[in-house]
């Protein structure tokens, strides 16, 4: 490495983070860890870099959430220091990298530093890492701030800052202290710039079920249009920003300001573009050009400074992964952007001087949007994250310290994928599969369909594929096959950006021979990446059809993919109108496919099994053959016993305990056996529906195989079978910890009414009549004195007069105003002054008397 040092005066020059500086080194003097919060525009990310490689012997790697922002701030510290990209300041992104072994400071994305950590887990050569932008909350952000807490468990030396524009300080500096204390935070701020704000909301609605409308994407760029010619009146060498929620959209609204506003320079700027194109947008333009308008998407919300910017004209639209709970799938939708999104996307106008946010919604919409937008943990599909924490030897985050731990039912889903794809085994460690999958960087599925259908169809034919539906490209008719055939013969910056992406994925996979011009070669790719989602038609009608996924979704879609027997889904959302037909969701991408090879590509979905059902209490048996939730074929048929006992498992698995009559008494065992286990724990048996459906053979064996012989489900009681459950010698406990009956001082044996088991905080109650308790001072308790008995007191006609868990209480002081109120009513039975000197009774005074 060279020997000179970093010019932080140099590069701080103009930059108002200069004056933190003394600041951050005092909190890294002290630790190896520090949180820095500073608006965009103060110089943080140029700044904090070189000052932790003048403390450093090895390499400070920075982290930024996209391509574009890692790379642009590799060639702004670069130019500040005077030397050549690549030298002493570099990058590496996704399919481009820029560094030497003089290299001092690398950006790169989130991304391509975990999967290094998977090669290179200590981070050899590594004295401090810089995650920026924390605020964003992307997933693979949040899951680096993991790993990185359990490598500084063994490195004492590797520094680490968090930073961010505006961020939970707090929050994060627990995440990223060692030793239970957390790490120092540093602040800085300016004032801000001036801002006038204006709102121009659309005539035409923003969304319906296809995504962004038309209408919409004209009235913005007709407001861009309007409110720049305004612009460059006042302020001639002042450039617009446009926001729009992803690349479609930027290049729909560019068209149309092209065509509007022929005297701007109209760019576009979103992660699909060549970097050239990305880089000549960041570095602004020169005095004489002609004024610019740039429609982007939210990575210029925060992550970058657009040079020149004074006016913001923001769609107020986001896309974001969305996780449609019921139907276990997660993708991209279109939505509100958050009102702290709006906030920073608005903040670009301020960034140099006063500046101006055109708003295309009304004041009430904005305030309806959510405040800030949900981490990306909570929302996006798993399936890569659970892969990569496998491979870490972490599976579901455990151990990791994370500022979210993964959502649950997320998580099971993302496991449950990779599962299939043969990337992870019983335990949830990763298999040699699943880390061959894990070092292609894109989804596991994905990358499943890129090297399996790269040996079936050939490499190209199977990138194209997956680069259409990895990316971020409008498909014309949900149909990717003719979309695969337009994108090869177009001259479009989308089908430029479509064959930069086809290329970058080839050189991820051996070749392999020629592609096949093969119309169902999307199907098969398609359905190597997502066996779950084949789907068949059943239902056809005027507006399209609905078919069944293999899941068990029923999705519909228009046009001509309509008319297909089966087709291999690649995205599918929940909507509502027409072309969702009821079903609730609707096809957005898919390939027609054929019957052979939905065998080859699920083949892990066929079966071919005897499958029973509860009629009326009673098992009628189908020999089906299914594909998932499809079935192909159904006869009944009478079933071998061990078919029907198989059978019988499998339905009563699937319909859960209700299949049965449960009588009064097992209920009551149930309940009693409840509140065991729930107070005193093992040996005592967890009678959840889960539990007993897990271990269904072991105490419900013989009613089940009664039930495969042609029982009726009604006829079983089922006390008999829980008392299998019942542990020994423990067992002969049960009557005194949980008695069917209490004994209360009159002689009576009442029965005790236990809680259900989804009431957990709710007592066994004894209702009793008032006069058979008098002078019981000590409440009684149960399950080892751990419970208390909660009294109904009961009125000589069975009424309710109080509810107490404190009887010495009760006669003490409320007992005084039952008695006013009693006495008269019910003349004939006792109500002494003195209840603690009456004797109880079950009985009216005067037979009470003859006894």
């Amino acid at each position: 490495m060279t020997s000179r040092a970093f010019d932080l005066a140099r590069i701080g020059a103009g930059l108002s983070f200069a004056e933190a500086l003394p600041e951050v080194g005092s909190a890294l003097d002290a630790g190896t860890a520090v949180v820095i919060s500073a608006p965009p525009g103060t110089g943080k990310t140029t700044h904090v870099p070189p000052l932790l490689a003048e403390r450093a012997r090895g390499r400070v790697i920075v982290t930024q959430p996209r391509r574009v922002a890692a790379r642009a701030a590799a060639r702004r510290l670069a130019e500040l220091d005077d030397s050549p990209l690549g030298d002493r300041v570099g990058f590496t992104v996704r399919g481009e990298r820029r560094v030497s072994p003089q290299t001092r400071v690398e950006f790169v994305t989130a991304g391509v530093l975990l999967r290094r950590m998977l090669d290179d887990p200590g981070l050899d050569g590594i004295d401090a890492v810089i995650i920026d932008e924390v605020h964003e909350r992307a997933l693979e952000t949040d899951l680096l701030l993991g790993l990185l807490g359990e490598v500084r468990e063994l490195r004492d030396d590797l520094v680490l800052a968090a930073m961010s524009a505006t961020l939970d300080a707090e929050r994060i500096a627990s995440v990223i202290g060692i030793d239970g204390a957390p790490a120092p935070v540093v602040e800085h701020s300016v004032p801000a710039h001036p801002l006038i704000e204006r709102w121009a909301p659309s005539p035409a609605p923003r969304l319906d079920e296809r995504g962004v409308t038309r209408g919409f994407l004209d009235h913005v760029a007709a407001t861009a249009a309007s409110a720049a010619r305004e612009l460059v009146i006042d302020d001639p060498g002042a450039d617009a920003l446009v926001f729009a929620p992803g690349a479609r959209e930027v290049a729909e609204i560019a068209r149309r300001i092209a065509a509007a506003a022929p005297t701007f320079d109209v760019r576009e700027l979103h992660g699909q573009l060549p970097a050239a194109a990305q880089d000549a947008v960041i570095r602004g333009r020169d005095a004489g050009d002609a004024p610019r308008i740039i429609v982007t998407t939210s990575l210029a919300e925060s992550s970058l400074t657009v040079p020149g910017v004074r006016l913001v004209v923001d769609s107020c639209l986001a896309r974001q992964p969305q996780r449609d709970a019921t139907r276990g799938m997660t993708g991209l939708v279109t939505t509100a952007a958050s009102r702290s999104s709006c906030v920073q996307r608005a903040g670009r106008a301020t960034r140099q001087g006063p500046g101006t946010v055109v708003r295309c919604i009304d004041e009430r919409g904005y305030a309806a949007a959510p405040a800030r937008p949900a981490p990306e943990i909570d929302t996006a599909d798993l399936a890569d994250a659970a892969l990569l924490l496998a491979c870490w030897g972490a599976p579901g985050g455990s151990g990791l310290r994370l500022i979210d731990p993964l959502p649950a039912d997320s998580l099971r889903d993302a496991i449950s994928v990779l599962h299939g794809l043969g990337a992870i085994d019983d335990v949830g460690r990763a298999t040699d599969e699943g880390r061959t999958l894990a070092r292609i960087p894109t989804d596991p599925r994905l990358a499943r369909a890129l090297r399996d259908g790269a040996a079936i169809v050939g490499a190209r034919a199977a990138a194209e594929v997956v680069a259409l539906v990895g990316g971020d490209i409008r498909i014309r008719d949900s149909d990717i096959a003719a979309a695969v055939s337009s994108l090869r013969s177009g001259r479009t910056p989308e089908a430029q950006r479509w064959s930069r992406e086809v290329d970058r994925l080839l050189r991820l996979i051996p070749s392999t021979r020629a592609a096949r011009d093969d119309a169902d070669c999307a199907g098969l790719v398609v359905a190597l990446a997502f066996p779950e989602r084949i789907a068949t038609r059943v239902e056809r009608s005027a507006g399209g059809a609905t078919f069944l996924l293999a899941s068990g979704t029923r999705a519909g879609i228009s046009g001509p993919l309509a008319d297909a027997e089966w087709l291999a889904v690649a995205d599918v959302a929940r909507a509502s109108g027409r072309i969702a037909a009821g079903s609730g969701a609707v096809i957005r991408a898919a390939a027609v496919i054929t019957e052979r090879q939905v065998e080859r590509a699920a083949g892990h979905l066929i079966t071919d099994r005897v499958e029973a059902e509860l009629a009326d209490g009673r098992i009628t048996a189908r020999r089906e053959r299914r594909i998932g939730a499809i079935v192909r074929s159904s006869m009944p048929v009478r079933a071998s016993a061990t078919e029907a006992q198989g059978a019988v498992r499998r339905a009563v698995r699937a319909r859960g305990l209700g299949v049965f009559t449960w009588s009064d008494s097992a209920d009551e065992l149930r309940r009693r056996l409840g509140l065991l286990h729930r107070e005193l724990g093992a040996p005592w048996p967890d009678v959840t529906d889960d539990a007993l459906l897990s271990r269904l053979d072991e105490w419900l064996e013989p009613e089940l195989t009664a039930l495969a012989d042609g029982a009726s489900a009604h006829r079983i009681d089922l006390t008999a079978p829980l008392r299998r459950l019942l542990p020994w010698p423990a067992a002969a406990e049960l009557d005194s910890l949980v008695p069917e009956r209490l004994e209360v001082p009159s002689g009576s044996r009442i029965r005790i009414a236990y809680p259900p088991l989804d009431e957990p905080e709710a007592a066994p109650v004894v209702a009793v009549k008032l006069q058979e308790c008098f002078g019981w001072a000590e409440t009684p308790r149960l399950a080892g004195g751990r419970v208390p008995v909660l009294f109904h007191l009961l009125s000589p006609a069975g009424r309710p007069l109080a509810v107490t868990g404190d009887l010495a209480s009760f006669w003490s002081g409320p007992y005084a105003q039952v008695r006013a109120e009693m006495r008269g009513r019910y003349p004939k039975h006792p109500w002494p002054e003195d209840p603690w000197a009456a004797a109880p009774t079950r009985h009216t005074t005067r037979r009470a008397e003859r006894r």
